[in-house]
């Protein structure tokens, strides 16, 4: 698990406010219903994000990263996993979501988030004229293999993905996947995170070079995996400094 049930992202930089934020429920391309929560930029960038989770699937952290997004001019739209295995369901404090995470399939994973950008390119939500995707630890590899899935995306982005190996869902492993991304890479870790070591990182780096993929890996010294946490202050560093990292990847800054 990536944090805490009463972790909240860090703040970003703020441009303006979030209007029209709401939960919804979204209709992946294979017909399935799965929960959402949506924000738009009051001061539209012209980017648009899809938010994909960790393990826990539509957490409260992840509904509030997508106001955060559209307070810094970004449209938002943050996906739950789990809309085929545990729809009723809350993902809250409680929720057990190892059962979920073994039944999850990427081709179904990437039939949600195609979904949700088909949401944010829609012009009564924003038209967002770049998309780009957004995950944390299993949602990070889940967000750099969108790279692969034919969505027109502009980048990916992943907060300590698993970059490299096998993965207990079967979700494939990016580095193998790199010679099919169609897009540019920003990757973020930890550098004291022990379960993506530096031979990991490297092994992901040296992939996406031999593919002639644009991309950009950060390491922060010290900061664990799941830094990016406001109430973390011992990494508030980190985590400003991996906002100004994907605000600029996304050129809204």
């Amino acid at each position: 698990m990536c944090f805490d049930t009463d972790s909240r992202p860090p703040l970003p930089p703020i441009r303006g406010g979030a209007v029209d934020a709401r939960s919804l429920t979204l209709t992946s391309r294979d017909g399935t219903a799965f929960a959402a929560y949506a924000a738009r930029a009051e001061q539209p960038s012209g980017a648009g994000i899809v938010v994909i989770p960790d393990v826990r699937g539509l957490h409260p952290y992840y509904e509030e990263l997508a106001l955060r997004f559209a307070e810094a001019g970004v449209h938002a739209v943050a996906i739950d996993l789990y809309g085929r295995t545990a729809a009723d369901q809350p993902r809250g404090e409680g929720f057990t979501h190892e059962p979920h995470v073994g039944q999850l399939r990427q081709d179904a994973v990437n039939e949600d988030v195609a979904a949700a950008t088909d949401f944010l390119r829609a012009r009564d939500e924003g038209a967002a004229d770049r998309l780009y995707t957004i995950g944390f630890c299993l949602g990070g590899r889940v967000s750099l293999l969108q790279a692969a899935a034919g969505l027109e995306l502009a980048g990916v982005i992943g907060l300590y993905p698993w970059p490299t190996g096998e993965h207990r869902s079967g979700i494939p492993s990016p580095a193998v996947e790199a010679p099919r991304f169609a897009c540019p890479v920003l990757a973020i870790y930890g550098g004291a995170d022990a379960g993506i070591p530096a031979e990991a990182r490297e092994e992901f780096d040296r992939a996406l070079d031999a593919a002639g993929v644009e991309h950009r890996s950060v390491t922060y010294d010290g900061a664990p995996h799941s830094f990016f946490d406001r109430k973390a202050a011992d990494y508030a560093d980190a985590s400003a400094a991996a906002w100004d990292e994907i605000l600029a990847f996304m050129k809204v800054r």
